[in-house]
Parts: structure tokens; sequence; C-alpha cells
């Protein structure tokens, strides 16, 4: 109950604060999207996303903070349970051992985000988006690792919580300091590997929509705007769910 509870104060908070400048911040894609871009202003929009993340996060994070300490064992090892399982399905959907068939996916998956956006591509557009794929420095193998890096330190992090019985305020530290390493990892490794495909990702998605034609570029402003009236009506009805 106590979690139905913070989770529901969470959303009611979010509808009413988050929505309503989601939306703004979507008008605003509108008026841009109809233009050529640059690698740079994809990453500036790629910012303004992870600000709004912080946001959100610093609001959940003393109720997250409070409900960690009272995890019994058995969830954790239901959550380990869980990590498991989803490190299972990346492997499925990430690691095939068939290069073709791996290389297949990735183009699989990067379609559907793009056609969901811009509507269907021709079929130089599906070669270019292959062939930079092909270049694309992600590594599956490297992220999973990563994955199972920070499931260990999170699980390590609640028992440790649990058993020093450390305080609310002592647990908001520990999270803080964990959302921290999510965003930039300790391992040097990783770091350097997570920079480049961020710098790769920012000039893949500018030169992606600048071969992008003028109808698939307004398929794409009627879709954020229908996405924006979306999350204005839903912030309308905040105070309903209040």
């Amino acid at each position: 109950p106590r979690v139905r509870e913070a989770v529901k104060q969470w959303f009611a908070w979010h509808r009413r604060t988050q929505l309503p400048d989601y939306a703004a911040l979507l008008a605003r894609a509108q008026v841009e999207i109809t233009a050529d871009t640059t690698p740079t202003r994809v990453c500036e929009w790629q910012g303004e996303i992870i600000k709004r993340a912080h946001v959100a996060f610093d609001r959940i994070a003393p109720a997250t903070a409070e409900l960690m300490l009272t995890s019994t064992a058995q969830q954790l090892q239901h959550l380990e349970r869980r990590y498991l399982k989803y490190n299972d399905k990346f492997r499925e959907e990430y690691l095939q051992g068939d290069p073709r068939k791996r290389a297949d996916a990735t183009l699989k998956r990067a379609m559907d985000r793009i056609e969901s956006l811009y509507g269907d591509l021709d079929d130089s557009q599906v070669a270019f988006v292959a062939e930079a794929l092909a270049r694309s420095p992600f590594d599956p193998e490297m992220w999973l690792e990563e994955r199972e890096a920070r499931q260990q330190l999170a699980l390590q992090m609640a028992h440790r919580l649990g058993s020093e019985g450390a305080s609310k305020e002592q647990a908001q530290v520990a999270l803080r300091a964990y959302v921290e390493q999510l965003e930039r990892s300790p391992r040097p490794d990783y770091r350097r590997y997570s920079e480049k495909l961020a710098a790769f990702n920012c000039n893949f998605g500018a030169r992606l929509h600048n071969v992008t034609r003028p109808d698939q570029r307004r398929f794409a402003m009627r879709k954020l705007d229908g996405w924006t009236g979306d999350l204005r009506a839903l912030a309308a009805t905040a105070d309903q769910a209040r």
C-alpha cells in the first residue's frame, strides 16, 4: 500500500506539473522538425530530455529511498530473478549468434523507431540507415556487461542499507550516488564507449533527418502535434486525479 500511494502521488504531481512542460517541448520540436538540423542540435535535444528526467527522479527519490529500507530478503531475491529474466531476454533480442541475424534485428529495431516518427522510408533511406548502423560503435556485449554490473550494484546497495539499519537520509545519498553512476559509469572503458556512441547517435540522427523528404517531415510534425495534444489532454485531468 505504501508503494501504491507513493506512485499515485508521483503521477498526480507529474501530470499536474510536468506534462504541460513536455507538451511545450514537443511544440518547440514541431517548429524545428521541418528544417535541417545538426549533430549539435540533436545532442541539445537529448540534453533537454535528460534534464526533465532529473526533475522526475528528484521528486520520487525521497519516497524510493524510504521504501528501499523496508525491502525484505525475499523481495530482493525476487528482484534478482527478474534481473536474470531481463538479461536472458536481452541476449535473445540483441546477441544473436549469427552476425546476419543480429544485423537484421538491429535494423528492424531502428526502422520501427524511425518510421513511428517519419512514416515509411523509401529504399534509398533504408539503405542509408543500414549502412550507418553497420558503422555504429554499438556493442551489445559491453552493454550487457554494464547492465549486469549495475544490477549487482543495486542489489548490494539494497542489502547494505538493510543490514546497516541506514537512515532515510543515508538511503537517499546512496540512491543518488547509484543514479549518478547510471549516467556516468565508474568504469573508464564503458564511459569512453558510451561517449563515443552518444556522439555517433547525434550525428546519425541529424544525417537521417536531413535525408527525409518534406512529406515525411510533415508526417513527423503531425505525429508530434498528436503527442502534444495527448499530453495537454492528460494534464487537463490533473485536478480530477488528485
